[in-house]
């Protein structure tokens, strides 16, 4: 298989696991966000200018799909939050080299807050700084480093984005 290709089946794998992820975010109940990691996976938030500086801590550090899976249940049983839900716009990958079975990759996201009562808001805009392993035909995320383009946070900062 030639190198363009195989880099090609991997965007769209990649491409294809974005999509479900913003969906289980938007139109779930996370409970099924942590499968979308191995499981020695790192997920962090930091601010654009904590990345630039190579801050590694961050408003979010979880270092294993125990707890991504453990963020959930806080979220869902023991949180007391006002009711609301996102919708991720997000952009085309970028795909860089493959290395074995791993790739990294960037995309670039805003996240729209719709409250039930209220407006809908720009919650937050940045971009996913990713490594993704693929393993039997599906792109799974090794590390994801949200990279959010403002300083400002928001206090309902609670479910993944």
């Amino acid at each position: 298989m030639s190198t363009h290709v195989r880099h090609a089946e991997i965007s769209a794998l990649i491409s294809a696991a974005q999509a479900r992820y913003v969906r289980e975010i938007d139109d779930g109940d996370c409970t099924a966000w942590p499968s979308f990691f191995v499981d020695d996976c790192f997920y962090t938030i930091t601010s654009a200018d904590n990345y630039a500086q190579n801050f590694e801590a961050g408003l979010v550090w979880l270092d294993s799909k125990d707890m991504l899976r453990d963020r959930i249940l806080s979220l869902l049983e023991a949180n007391v939050y006002e009711r609301h839900s996102y919708r991720h716009l997000i952009g085309q990958p970028f795909v860089g080299e493959v290395d074995g079975d791993e790739v990294d990759s960037e995309t670039a996201f805003m996240v729209a807050r719709i409250t039930r009562e209220g407006p809908t808001d720009l919650f937050a805009s940045g971009r996913y700084i990713d490594r993704y392993r693929v393993i039997a035909g599906e792109a799974k995320i090794v590390s994801r480093t949200v990279v959010l383009d403002s300083n400002r946070i928001d206090t309902l900062l609670g479910f993944p984005l």
